[in-house]
């Protein structure tokens, strides 16, 4: 495998291999653009976030500041919100369904290291051999249709979290967490199941 297909098949990768430099340039550059454009100048906007982002579904709003690793490996349904100062590390994929809302402050990591020292330090490190002094893997986050994740929340690498669901503020998702359910704290756990049945409006 070369250093991309590691990487996104959650191998160790050497994220301070040329590749990945040139990703994170191009996203700097593009997201450069990005901030510099008025709230109003929304072609323009959505014409870098088509060149920045994977893929893209209509109605789509990113607030600024904004700040991706790469961006091609963030992927965007339809009808989605992410207000300000949201940061996704995608290293490994980022998908994020419809109907979804994303309030400020939120945090999507991919990348990460082992937690024991022997397997997170790089073997026999050479500051010569240009290889970074720790081992680096991502694993691909996912959100379902209709989720809402409040602000400031944090989600790290791998996990999926199930259509319908909202993440109170705050929380930290360490692990999965089913469809229609009502997740707070840290880590994040369910609290309760949430009632998808549609109210019908009243006058």
């Amino acid at each position: 495998m070369d250093e991309m297909e590691a990487c996104l098949s959650g191998a160790w990768y050497d994220c301070h291999n040329q590749v990945f430099l040139d990703l994170k340039t191009r996203a700097r550059h593009l997201l450069s653009r990005y901030h510099e454009l008025a709230y109003e100048q929304r072609e323009e906007r959505r014409a870098v976030l088509e060149e920045l982002f994977g893929s893209i579904g209509d109605n789509v709003s990113v607030g600024t500041p904004f700040i991706c690793d790469y961006g091609r490996n963030i992927h965007l349904g339809s009808n989605v919100s992410v207000n300000m100062n949201c940061t996704f590390v995608d290293c490994n994929r980022i998908d994020i369904g419809n109907n979804v809302l994303i309030a400020s402050n939120v945090q999507l990591y991919t990348s990460t290291h082992p937690v024991e020292l022997d397997e997170r330090l790089t073997p026999n490190w050479d500051p010569a051999s240009g290889e970074y002094f720790c081992r680096t893997y991502a694993l691909p986050i996912s959100i379902g249709d209709g989720c809402w994740l409040g602000g400031g929340v944090i989600v790290l690498p791998g996990v999926s979290i199930g259509s319908g669901s909202v993440i109170g503020a705050g929380s930290v998702v360490t692990k999965d967490v089913p469809p229609n359910s009502l997740a707070v704290g840290n880590p994040c756990r369910v609290i309760r199941k949430i009632n998808q049945g549609r109210r019908e409006h009243q006058a």
